[in-house]
């Protein structure tokens, strides 16, 4: 069996440049979505929390209602007992006796006052209750109305862009396995300290495409021999000439063409 060919340092940072367009393809794609999957999410929370409130409320105005309803019986109960202490004191014996049921009647009395003053403080909550349940149903309306606006928003980017996306991820790990797994280690790790996830960037008039420090003439011609890996001292990017990322975005733009 042939011995397999180990890929020279030129294949390696073709591969890597190649990996780095199709992951700035993928950033490319949700950047278009920007925030919009958050603002749903924060939308579907609050819409949420609206509900619940709204619902809680509504127990609330049940509540005070319930409370009323028996204010009013105890009420009615107060009055049917005046009403029998009153019969009672036409058959008094004496004044202990009368004086005993006039000290109920007036008990009852004071209970009825009680129970009208709570009645209207209930009154008073519920007209707030049924303000703050319009005004809330009213907001849950806005939030609900524009929630379904952002999540067809959402779908229709989502309908345009998730094949791409999907057959780009897979490509992108196709890449990333065959690649040395010291140099995706590294590509990852630069990828993800660096601005706008650039960690593979071409030589642009002298200087380091995405930090702008000038490369000592000396080193771009190291670069451009396409010998070894090297990267930018300031940023920590791993640089390539820009003959070599002219050719592969060429060759990756046929390809990204096609999906």
């Amino acid at each position: 069996m042939a011995k397999k060919t180990e890929a020279t340092v030129e294949d390696k940072l073709r591969e890597l440049y190649n990996l780095q367009l199709i992951d700035s393809r993928i950033d490319e794609i949700r950047n278009v979505r920007g925030e919009l999957p958050l603002e749903v999410e924060d939308l579907e929370d609050e819409v949420e929390g609206l509900n619940t409130r709204i619902v809680k409320l509504n127990s609330k105005l049940e509540e005070l209602n319930e409370q009323i309803s028996t204010k009013k019986n105890q009420i009615e109960e107060s009055k049917g007992l005046i009403k029998k202490y009153t019969d009672q004191q036409s058959n008094v014996r004496n004044n202990r006796e009368f004086n005993s049921l006039s000290k109920e009647i007036e008990f009852q009395e004071l209970e009825i006052q009680l129970a009208e003053k709570h009645i209207k403080e209930f009154k008073a909550q519920i007209e707030q209750q049924k303000i703050v349940i319009e005004e809330s149903d009213e907001r849950l309306k806005h939030r609900a109305d524009h929630l379904k606006h952002k999540k067809a928003e959402l779908a229709e980017i989502l309908k345009e862009t998730e094949k791409e996306e999907q057959a780009l991820i897979k490509m992108s790990d196709d890449h990333a396995t065959s690649i040395d797994e010291r140099l995706i280690k590294a590509y990852k790790r630069i990828r993800g300290s660096v601005r706008n996830g650039l960690a593979v960037v071409p030589i642009e008039r002298g200087a380091s495409g995405g930090s702008y420090f000038t490369i000592p003439p000396q080193v771009q011609v190291e670069i451009a021999s396409r010998k070894k890996i090297i990267t930018d001292e300031h940023s920590g990017r791993i640089l390539v000439d820009a003959a070599l990322a002219d050719e592969q975005v060429a060759s990756m733009e046929k390809v990204f063409a096609k999906l």
